[in-house]
């Protein structure tokens, strides 16, 4: 008698390589269902993702009340809009999981199919959809949902963007579905979906590949890291990210976080980490669904999201942030850099430009609480420009209201791998103390490129964010020093194992150097008090002559005496000018924060033009002779052979 078939088990998806091949097979099929792009298949998994994880979950909570004898559990989403509903693979077999009305899993689904073509369409975007949407939103005002509860709100803003299915074929769309459905919280072997949202976070980068603009949404996860764990954001802080993009940020500290409260965490230290912690802004609508998805996957149940423009004000949704301080004890954030602001932005600061950066750091100043710090990337020229005064005002009132403690030179190529070429810096500050001193560390000496990207070894961090071993540090961070004989055996001043030394002579290196920035303002002083006098003295002449001129035109002096006292007066005030104008570069000096790294040898070639050419010569004489020898062993090792074996070769 023939035993009946077991159902196979899915098999278990325990790593991120293996997790990362699985999905790569669902965008594989949405990529030749009209998806072809990130930019397109990216968000369209991001939905279907999200509803089967929210699925999971939601039943889990629910088996937990049931297990504890509780009956305020209120789902978020009722028959037929539960994934278990509509998109779960039905069966008729023996053992199939049931519904909590007793129905098959995938019931609905499974009549859609019977119905005909076209039906599991009709279904969702007809039906689902507008259900999902209306989770948050009142249909008739397209005002927010009174009585909604947060999670609500967070389906019906990753839903906000899908207005139908993508994907042109139901017989690829049920495929999809029935693998999305193997990744449960059974078969992953992580409770906080870390190794899914890894690869989620890969997905995310394709985003800002070549050819796409999604890169301004992405910062390299290795520099965030290496941010992060530099700032070492805490239990109780509130963290903000101004513009989140996909919520990097956010979500790594998060993970930062999460690992210090141990394996066992207090749930009350939980749930405060999951709900009152993250707080982040972001404009763009194709990106606010993804952060998040992005941000539910890293755990964090309840991301507190501004969607709107931080630079104008103007919201488009908040309801989502109504819990938000005024000010912020964290804030990691990497604001975009060349933009162009118009003046309904211009006018909400007091050093108006048209630079969003130069903004998004003001904005920054004033929503930074008294003692918080703030991790920041910015782009080359916001540190060095002094030629236009809202740059160097913007630097003026961030050195006199926080104390910069540290500037991180980052290489030129860091920011490849997410479509920008620009040379970039991290920023380090804490507010309520004018800044002294800052230490300065140096990574532009290494390459780096798409695909050899900056790491967190790089910062000399290992993932928990303690100092690495020299034996773990990449080569090409440590390459140049160990071939100094002076280095033997002296460990590697990488930036992790000085950090803690900041502000001491131990801190400095070949890597490495404090500028004394209040001696530097104290100079500067010194320099412009005898030119500033001048340009007084100028002035208080001037006023004079304008008198003597008042007078003259009373005796009504000739025309030349008035004319040439009018052209020394026009003298006197352009050179009052011109020495103002001095004292005013002097001054903007000062605020040139640029990274110069005064070890840095610079290597020159003196020779003269002769021994370039022959030093060029030599080389060709050289390679010429190797050519040689090389034809030579060539044609002695063809003679050795039989001439059929030559013939054949």
């Amino acid at each position: 008698m023939a035993r009946p078939k077991r159902e196979k088990k899915p098999k278990a998806i325990s790593s991120t390589q293996s997790l990362g091949a699985f999905v790569k097979g669902i965008c594989d099929i949405m990529r030749r269902s009209n998806c072809a792009s990130a930019l397109q298949y990216v968000p369209e998994l991001t939905w279907i993702l999200f509803l089967r994880l929210l699925d999971a979950q939601e039943t889990r909570d629910r088996e937990e009340a049931e297990a504890l004898g509780r009956t305020d559990f209120v789902p978020a989403l009722r028959s037929p809009y539960r994934w278990q509903d509509w998109a779960a693979p039905y069966s008729d077999k023996p053992g199939h999981p049931k519904t909590p009305e007793g129905k098959p899993v995938g019931w609905k689904r499974q009549e859609l199919f019977a119905a005909g073509d076209g039906k599991l369409f009709d279904f969702i975007n007809k039906e689902l959809l507008p259900s999902l949407h209306g989770l948050d939103l009142d249909a008739a005002t397209g005002l927010p949902r009174a009585g909604a509860t947060p999670k609500q709100r967070i389906i019906g803003r990753i839903m906000t963007a899908v207005e139908r299915v993508r994907v042109d074929s139901e017989a690829n769309l049920r495929d999809i579905f029935d693998r999305v459905d193997e990744i449960s919280v059974d078969n992953i072997d992580d409770t906080h979906f870390f190794t899914l949202s890894q690869v989620y976070e890969d997905l995310l980068l394709k985003m800002g590949e070549k050819n796409s603009d999604g890169g301004q949404f992405f910062t390299p996860r290795e520099v965030i890291r290496a941010m992060v764990h530099t700032v070492d954001p805490k239990l109780g802080q509130t963290i903000y990210d101004p513009c989140c993009g996909t919520g990097g940020f956010l979500a790594v500290a998060y993970e930062h976080i999460a690992r210090k409260l141990g394996a066992a965490p207090l749930s009350t230290d939980l749930d405060a980490l999951k709900h009152d912690t993250f707080f982040g802004r972001e404009k763009e609508n194709l990106v606010i669904p993804i952060t998040l998805a992005n941000l539910v996957l890293h755990g964090i149940d309840q991301p507190n999201l501004w969607h709107g423009n931080s630079l104008t004000r103007r919201a488009t949704y908040g309801a989502l942030f109504d819990k938000a301080p005024k000010q912020f004890d964290v804030i990691l954030t990497n604001p975009p850099f060349g933009g162009k602001e118009g003046k309904d932005a211009q006018k909400n600061f007091a050093f108006e430009t048209s630079s969003t950066q130069v903004l998004f750091v003001q904005d920054i100043l004033a929503e930074l609480a008294p003692k918080g710090t703030c991790a920041i990337v910015l782009d080359e020229g916001m540190l060095f420009r002094t030629n236009e005064s809202s740059f160097v005002e913007t630097k003026r009132k961030l050195v006199d209201e926080c104390d910069l403690w540290a500037i991180v030179s980052l290489p030129g190529g860091v920011f490849s791998t997410a479509g920008a070429g620009v040379k970039t810096n991290l920023l380090f500050f804490t507010k309520g103390k004018k800044t002294e001193r800052i230490w300065y560390y140096d990574l532009s000496h290494v390459k780096v490129g798409k695909k050899t990207p900056l790491t967190l070894a790089h910062f000399g961090f290992d993932k928990d964010g303690k100092p690495l071993a020299d034996s773990a540090l990449p080569a090409n961070l440590t390459a140049d020093w160990l071939e100094q004989e002076e280095n033997a055996g002296k460990p590697f001043p990488s930036y992790a194992r000085l950090l803690s030394l900041r502000g001491k002579a131990e801190a400095d290196s070949r890597y490495s150097w404090t500028i004394d920035f209040s001696a530097r303002r104290a100079k500067a002083r010194e320099e412009m008090q005898p030119i500033l006098a001048q340009a007084a003295e100028t002035k208080a002449e001037v006023i004079d002559l304008k008198e003597e001129l008042k007078r003259l035109k009373k005796l009504k002096t000739s025309d030349a005496e008035v004319a040439a006292l009018i052209g020394e007066i026009s003298e006197k005030e352009k050179a009052a000018r011109e020495l103002e104008a001095q004292a005013a570069a002097i001054d903007a000096a000062v605020f040139d924060l640029k990274a110069v790294n005064p070890s840095t040898v610079a290597k020159f070639d003196d020779r003269s033009p002769a021994e370039i050419i022959q030093s060029i010569h030599d080389q060709g004489r050289i390679v010429a002779e190797a050519l040689a020898r090389l034809a030579a062993l060539v044609e002695n090792d063809d003679a050795s052979l039989p001439m059929v074996d030559v013939a054949r070769r």
